[in-house]
């Protein structure tokens, strides 16, 4: 792991650092809360969980403004539920009730909602990228000021499809931050086994594309290296790219017995790495919240996760006739 920055910045407030915790308690609670539903038989076909690597989108999303766009792959409700989605829509999503984003018919790997301007979490490995470039170019044929968060794993960084996406993003000088979430396992597969390169973030080099690797176990080093992507691509400049390395604590999806790594391994990732329990420290630390005041937010929180499920256990199923609905497509508006 990358080792662990000073978060002592001066551009965020003890407010910002209790909605961050906020954030990532909901993330962590919430796809806790999806595990459980998924044992109970509630949630069918695969079902990823963020556990562990909350820091990521949370110090992301604290860097974006409105408008900003963000495209992932399949491990995706954490990126949903920190750029604002409703817990509601999106747990009875997963558990393929009509409440949900896409109506009860995506699942897991495929809710969107343009209001967020959050499109998709993506089944195939890869092939988000591309599309999230695509994003980018809209905008900047569009002239506006906006800029698109493109989320990939270690294991996607291999494709060949993100390196003829990032030659077409340095060529067209495209507004979009390639984010690679190195949570070193890909799906069962050790980074030293499957990547030649340490630093992943350095593949962009032979396209002029600048980048870095962060910290993601730390929010406010994500949080200050988004930043930066953002002013960079705001500016003009081209794309980006941020290799945050994290670490997910359970397995690859619900069905992953993780046999890969050993318990201690994951053990002391948790009890030395924990991005939650870091900001929790700074908290109390800094005199900005008390034990009290935390138990507060997590009863809050553990309020609004039960209620998600009470709301997708309550949501029917779709009709029938939802088999025949969004076949195809619309134009979509020019502004979208």
């Amino acid at each position: 792991m990358v080792a662990r920055k000073s978060t002592k910045k001066s551009n965020v407030s003890a407010e910002d650092l209790k909605q961050y915790y906020r954030d990532m308690l909901l993330i962590r609670r919430f796809e806790e809360k999806a595990g459980q539903l998924y044992g109970m038989g509630l949630i069918g076909g695969f079902c990823h969980l963020y556990i562990g690597q909350e820091a990521v989108v949370v110090g992301l999303e604290a860097a974006a403004e409105e408008g900003d766009r963000r495209i992932t792959t399949y491990r995706d409700h954490g990126h949903m539920l920190a750029c604002g989605m409703d817990p509601n829509g999106v747990m009875a999503e997963l558990t393929g009730r009509e409440g949900g984003y896409s109506r009860g018919k995506g699942g897991s790997m495929h809710m969107f909602s343009t209001e967020k301007r959050f499109y998709g979490g993506h089944g195939i490995v890869g092939a988000n990228v591309p599309l999230g470039a695509g994003l980018a170019f809209a905008d900047k044929y569009l002239g506006n000021d906006r800029v698109t968060f493109t989320y990939f794993g270690d294991g996607a960084a291999n494709q060949g499809q993100v390196y003829e996406t990032f030659n077409m993003a340095a060529l067209w000088q495209l507004p979009v931050i390639f984010v690679i979430e190195n949570n070193q396992y890909a799906m069962g597969t050790s980074q030293k086994r499957s990547t030649s390169s340490p630093d992943i973030y350095t593949r962009g080099q032979a396209f002029g594309i600048p980048g870095e690797a962060v910290d993601g176990m730390d929010v406010l080093a994500v949080k200050e290296a988004g930043d930066k992507a953002v002013a960079h691509c705001r500016s003009g400049a081209g794309p980006y790219i941020l290799e945050i390395k994290t670490y997910r604590y359970r397995g690859h999806s619900m069905s992953d017995p993780a046999k890969y790594r050993t318990r201690e391994e994951v053990q002391k990732m948790r009890e030395e790495k924990d991005a939650i329990e870091h900001v929790r420290d700074l908290l109390v630390s800094g005199g900005h919240a008390t034990e009290e005041d935390l138990k507060a937010i997590d009863k809050e929180i553990k309020d609004v996760v039960n209620a998600s499920a009470e709301f997708a256990k309550e949501s029917p199923e779709p009709a029938l006739d939802e088999l025949w609905t969004d076949i195809i497509a619309d134009a979509a508006p020019q502004n979208a």
